[in-house]
């Protein structure tokens, strides 16, 4: 029996860096192993705003990649103002004050390209996908969000081709992702947004979210068929202890100041102040971008002569990196619309083996995972002292040599099992 054809839209594509790169390129790995031809469509010369050549190698060599040229905006906005390098990346919250130029650029992102400034990509990308699907005899399409226009190129196929089978992965909410309430929204860009999400999570066959409360308000929104598929890990789970010469506390990632737990920086300078052998063991590692303000405050605390900052190294260098750590740190954002976030490199963390300490809103799926997983422990912005404790704790284990046990439920969050999901979804519909 043939294999099915399964075509993937996106944006984002190596050589991109990020999470939301690695969750189709792992999907399109394994999908051969369950019976599927993987086609992926992407731009042949997108304006990426993180590169990560690591991800090239990684591209499995079943899978057929096609290229069209797009058009996009970004380079002319990026001429007014170098900021808007930050919000071609949707990272809104790096700035609590933003000047006039960035507003205005924030105003007509959000006003004049709806749903996002590769909207362009749309029209010329149906013209050529309509023929290419028949041609090619492809029944099945997926679209992964954001950007939001690559779903509103599976909404104009799905118009065209009703036998069509499209799923709309949304990595990320579209109405209700974190930064949309700065978009600077008309009363009309705000309808037609909300108008075109609800148009996309009712004619889409099924609709996939990667937390538990996505899926829940996507439901709310109107979706006839969610499914939640988180992101993973691929690599073995690690169950080898890997002996550091001090206690490492590692964050591993991009780390603006609206996510900067201010509490555990406060229980880690008292740890240092109040217990000698914490002092002389203790470093905390910082492996990506890190906040400019963040680090300075750090630098005029105790903490000072305990930062080793590796800033943005490769994938597989991260991994190490998390390899060679005792805590490794996750933060989000305090208020409770973000409990739905859940970051991809959790899973990385949890397939380390190490013990990982979150930081975040009250219930929030982080919170639901570590549980399940027993692989650390969640906590709230304003619990310092159970932080410190927490710490403290694990700080006596490593001075006891104690290695942290590792749950048979990990394995869940396996991309190779994330993908046979995937497959039964798809052979339902």
């Amino acid at each position: 029996m043939a294999d099915r054809k399964i075509l993937i839209i996106s944006y984002y594509w190596s050589p991109a860096g990020g999470p939301g790169v690695q969750r189709w390129l792992k999907f399109t790995q394994y999908l051969p192993d369950f019976g599927f031809e993987p086609y992926v469509y992407v731009p042949e010369n997108p304006s990426y705003p993180i590169i990560d050549q690591s991800l090239e190698k990684e591209v499995s060599p079943k899978v057929k990649v096609i290229k069209r040229p797009i058009w996009e905006p970004y380079k002319i906005a990026e001429k007014l103002t170098k900021k808007n390098k930050d919000f071609k990346a949707g990272q809104f919250e790096t700035q609590k004050k933003k000047g006039f130029l960035s507003n205005i650029s924030i105003f007509i992102r959000g006003n004049f390209f709806i749903p996002d400034a590769r909207k362009f990509w749309i029209k010329p990308s149906v013209k050529f996908l309509n023929r290419y699907l028949k041609e090619n005899q492809i029944d099945i399409l997926v679209t992964t969000a954001p950007p939001h226009s690559m779903h509103l190129i599976g909404l104009k196929l799905k118009q065209l081709n009703p036998n069509l089978k499209w799923i709309a992965d949304f990595r990320d909410p579209w109405t209700q992702i974190s930064y949309y309430s700065q978009l600077k929204l008309t009363l009309l860009a705000d309808r037609k947004h909300r108008k075109l999400e609800k148009e996309v999570m009712q004619t889409s066959d099924l609709v996939i979210s990667t937390s538990y409360t996505d899926k829940e308000n996507f439901e709310k929104i109107g979706a006839k068929k969610v499914v939640c598929i988180t992101n993973g890990f691929d690599s073995e789970i690690n169950t080898q202890k890997t002996e550091t010469k001090k206690f490492t506390l590692s964050y591993i990632g991009m780390l603006e100041t609206l996510r900067n737990p201010q509490n555990l920086w406060s229980a880690l300078n008292e740890l240092l102040i109040e217990n000698k052998y914490f002092e002389e063991n203790f470093q905390l590692k910082f492996v990506g971008k890190i906040a400019d303000s963040l680090l300075e405050d750090l630098k005029n605390s105790p903490l000072k002569n305990h930062i080793l900052n590796k800033g943005y190294l490769s994938h597989h260098q991260s991994l190490e990196e998390m390899n060679h750590s005792d805590i490794l740190l996750i933060t989000n954002f305090p208020q409770e619309k973000s409990r739905g976030i859940i970051p991809g490199k959790l899973f990385e963390y949890l397939a380390s083996g190490r013990i990982v300490l979150s930081v975040g809103a009250e219930n929030s799926d982080v919170e639901k995972i570590l549980r399940q997983t027993q692989a650390g422990k969640h906590f709230l912005y304003s619990d310092k002292d159970e932080i410190k404790s927490f710490i403290l704790s694990e700080f006596e284990k490593w001075t006891n040599h104690m290695q942290p046990s590792v749950s048979p439920q990990l394995q869940q969050f396996h991309r190779k099992e994330l993908t046979r999901k995937l497959v039964e979804e798809i052979k339902k519909l």
